[in-house]
């Protein structure tokens, strides 16, 4: 069954995903930097009447939490990252790479980038896990 993104249902895989997986495990087994937020911003001709973020408790290769925050919340991440609608499913679809989105300025950074670009790999396999959920994008 297809889940929703964003949606509480999507997140909860989200995390099963990033739990079950090995690359993951392996690129990320040395982050200690934090939580991490992504968030969409709110396009309110598709659904999303406010910005939604997903927060995702990320350390030494493990999620240890994950869950729907509010933009406010989100902000208290050490790393959040916003882009619209379009861009993060360009993400979760594997046609732009985070970093280089981040780089690029399609994806807006608020925290260290020479961190996140230590995690190259770690990112990558992120957006492994998010392609073995299956996603209904809201405008489609």
């Amino acid at each position: 069954m297809a889940l929703s993104f964003p949606s509480i249902e999507w997140v909860e895989e989200f995390k099963k995903q990033i739990n079950s997986s090995e690359g993951y495990k392996k690129a990320g087994a040395t982050w200690t930097a934090g939580p991490v937020a992504l968030v969409t911003s709110a396009k309110p001709e598709i659904g999303i009447k406010e910005d939604v973020g997903i927060w995702l408790d990320l350390h030494q290769g493990v999620c240890r939490d994950a869950k729907i925050v509010t933009a406010e919340e989100s902000q208290k991440a050490p790393f959040c990252i916003t882009g619209d609608y379009a861009r993060w499913k360009q993400v979760i679809k594997k046609e732009l790479e985070p970093v280089k989105g981040m780089m690029q300025g399609k994806l807006k950074l608020k925290g260290d980038l020479p961190t996140i670009v230590r995690y190259v790999k770690a990112s990558q396999e992120l957006v492994e896990c998010t392609t073995r959920i299956e996603t209904k994008f809201l405008d489609e």
